[in-house]
């Protein structure tokens, strides 16, 4: 598990603050296209990149000056890339260093209802992942793939609040067992905007108990939006990062013994 540049993120954030807003797409409830590891039905517009780097501190903040509450690592990180092929649709790709999971995948967004004050907007998310040097059991060398599928219902209730809801098939949630096997889950989660820039969120998995994933993954924090950027401060009980490891459960319950820090950010790339 590596270790984050601070300095390095520092500059990827404030960057954009001297750079002018990029265009936004209409019609969307939501303004990132995540919350803390579940989707939202928002897309960027045609032709721009969505660059990603997220970290999960493994320690958790109870272990206290010790480890500086959680900050002194090791760290589970993710990167992704996505394009816009259309205002619409996303092609994908992110890899996270836990067992070099690797997902290539695909969303877009189909419907647009309600009302200006109660907006309703749909999407789907499908990816099929990979789990390059997984750490497996003898029996279960040829159970390596995964894969997804989303559908994601955001709806605004009122001027300052979103929620949304992501049902989702995860195909081979365990690679630990022999046989791959199907899981049904559901992700739901909520913004509540503070400032026109600032947004508090938060959001639950509920999964399936399964042996070392026994628990649901639960995360809040506070969303911090600048021109072309998303940055967001997170606890959470699940350090795991790609969707085909996130979905599947937690190791450790929600509660503050177990809590964890992390951050998610976000860099819209315009050409």
């Amino acid at each position: 598990m590596g270790r984050c540049s601070f300095p390095t993120l520092l500059i990827l954030l404030l960057g954009g603050l001297s750079l002018a807003a990029p265009r936004r797409v209409a019609g969307q409830v939501f303004q990132s296209s995540h919350a803390a590891n579940l989707p939202t039905a928002t897309t960027i517009p045609r032709g721009n990149l969505l660059f990603e780097i997220s970290h999960r501190f493994t320690p958790p903040m109870s272990e206290g000056a010790d480890a500086l509450w959680g900050l002194d690592g090791p760290v589970i990180n993710r990167l992704g890339l996505a394009y816009a092929v259309s205002d619409r649709a996303l092609l994908g790709v992110s890899r996270s260093n836990l067992e070099d999971n690797l997902e290539i995948g695909a969303q877009v967004r189909f419907l647009e209802a309600g009302s200006p004050e109660l907006p309703l907007v749909m999407g789907a998310k499908g990816a099929v992942a990979w789990n390059m040097s997984p750490s497996l059991v003898q029996g279960a060398e040829d159970n390596e793939a995964q894969a997804y599928l989303q559908l994601m219902l955001n709806a605004g209730l009122g001027p300052n609040f979103a929620l949304g809801l992501v049902p989702t098939y995860l195909r081979n949630p365990r690679i630990r067992d022999f046989e791959a096997d199907d899981a049904f889950v559901l992700g739901i989660h909520g913004n509540l905007a503070v400032t026109p820039n600032v947004n508090i969120l938060g959001e639950w998995v509920i999964s399936e108990e399964r042996p070392g994933q026994e628990f649901d993954s639960g995360t809040f924090g506070v969303e911090l939006r600048t021109r072309g950027h998303f940055f967001k401060i997170l606890v959470t009980n699940q350090v795991r990062m790609n969707p085909s490891q996130v979905l599947g459960g937690s190791a450790t319950e929600f509660t503050p013994d177990d809590w964890s820090l992390g951050f998610n950010i976000t860099r819209r790339l315009a050409f």
